[in-house]
């Protein structure tokens, strides 16, 4: 789920319970579609995203820079202890804005607001109480995405 700096969602992408985090992200991407005032085409890229440490890999980063969008992420211990050990040849750290990332309780208060649903928290609509097969469940991807 992706959701505007008020908590309001701007896309939802279901996905089955066993799949990671991170693979979910560029469905997420492509599914925004925020309709603009008046005349043109729907607005389709964030200024920014705002994700938790699930987030922080080479690939995510590289996906958001190829697009032009500003990541707020912040590095896992590993990661920091891997460029630490390699010195000069680690590079330099992500940038990392402390203020914006305080922003990110959007979505988890969003998430918090779907949850008070039955349906979405218990999964009632399941006949005789077990899971189909088929069955999509609330995938774990949280942004927040900055106006």
């Amino acid at each position: 789920m992706a959701v505007d700096g008020r908590g309001l969602p701007l896309s939802i992408v279901l996905s089955t319970g066993n799949t990671a985090d991170c693979t979910m992200l560029p469905a997420v991407l492509d599914a925004i579609r925020v309709p603009r005032v008046g005349t043109g085409r729907p607005r389709t890229r964030p200024d920014g995203v705002v994700a938790d440490k699930a987030y922080s890999s080479r690939k995510i980063r590289d996906l958001l820079r190829r697009r032009r969008i500003k990541a707020t992420i912040p590095e896992r211990r590993d990661q920091m202890a891997n460029r630490a050990r390699r010195a000069s040849r680690g590079g330099r750290p992500p940038a990392f804005d402390k203020t914006t990332y305080k922003g990110r309780n959007v979505i988890e208060r969003c998430f918090a607001k779907l949850k008070q649903f039955r349906a979405v928290a218990t999964r009632f609509d399941c006949e005789d109480g077990r899971v189909p097969p088929r069955a999509v469940v609330w995938p774990e991807v949280r942004l927040a995405l900055m106006p």
